[in-house]
């Protein structure tokens, strides 16, 4: 496991004397989605190159706010979801290196993933197919394409600008107008989430009356409970922004944090 800093940054010089004759597969996210970090993997993939070792990109949080180039970064295998970038559930994709997928055999039987059959013997068909079992979710796979085209058409860069604006107004309004408010992940370079709690406020009071004044925010352990004992906390609340948010958004939420904060406290 590679050690973080305070301000939510991976150790690079903790990462790169971690490696040995063991060492077989390297897995990291490009972006968390808890402290918003976003993390040096072109960096870290040329490091354990240099070792031999392949590696497998989480790019669920890092696809909807910045521009991915795999053949760029030169992972061997990067991963992404639908439903965070305005598409639909249950859908998503998965990069590989041909050399790998070469190697790897099906996951899963089923129709248009062999090439022939017998009772004697199975050859699998070429590549994607041979892991594509079954009648694929075309309808999904359909909707993931419009989202990609709402990416694109509004533009990666232009949403990138726009929620890093929107981080920077409430990080900054926060931490002048919230007594006692921590913020998990002060990275240099994150996405724009906004993880934090208040005083001794519990983070599930604080999302559920933000609620009832219309304001939604995920509150617990974000599926992330080794990086939340890191920080000795059970969970935290987190604020999401997103191309369709607005400053005047921005400021109901800090209004009900505020009416929120002082009730619970």
């Amino acid at each position: 496991v590679v050690t973080i800093n305070h301000r939510g940054e991976l150790d690079l010089d903790a990462y790169r004397s971690m490696f040995n004759e063991r060492t077989k597969l390297v897995s990291v996210c490009h972006a968390s989605n808890v402290l918003g970090t976003i993390n040096p993997v072109k960096a870290m993939i040329a490091e354990a190159h240099s070792h031999g070792v392949p590696v497998v990109i989480d790019g669920a949080q890092a696809t909807p706010h910045f521009r991915i180039d795999v053949q760029d970064l030169d992972a061997d295998f990067y991963a992404f979801s639908a439903h965070k970038m305005y598409g639909p559930t249950g859908v998503g994709v998965l990069y590989g290196k041909e050399k790998w997928l070469e190697k790897m055999p099906p996951y899963q039987g089923g129709g248009e993933m062999i090439e022939s059959v017998s009772f004697e013997k199975t050859t699998f068909a070429e590549l994607p197919y041979k892991f594509e079992a079954g009648t694929p979710d075309f309808i999904g796979i359909s909707a993931l394409s419009k989202a990609i085209d709402f990416l694109q058409r509004t533009g990666i860069e232009n949403i990138a600008a726009h929620e890093h604006k929107l981080l920077e107004y409430t990080t900054r309004r926060m931490l002048d107008e919230i007594p006692d408010v921590r913020i998990f992940g002060e990275a240099s370079d994150k996405c724009a989430i906004i993880s934090f709690l208040v005083g001794n406020i519990h983070h599930y009071d604080m999302g559920m009356l933000l609620d009832k004044l219309g304001v939604a925010v995920r509150t617990g352990h974000h599926c992330a409970q080794p990086l939340m004992t890191h920080f000795g906390v059970e969970g935290v609340a987190r604020a999401s922004f997103a191309v369709y948010n607005t400053f005047e958004e921005c400021d109901a939420f800090l209004d009900a944090l505020k009416r929120v904060t002082a009730i619970l406290q």
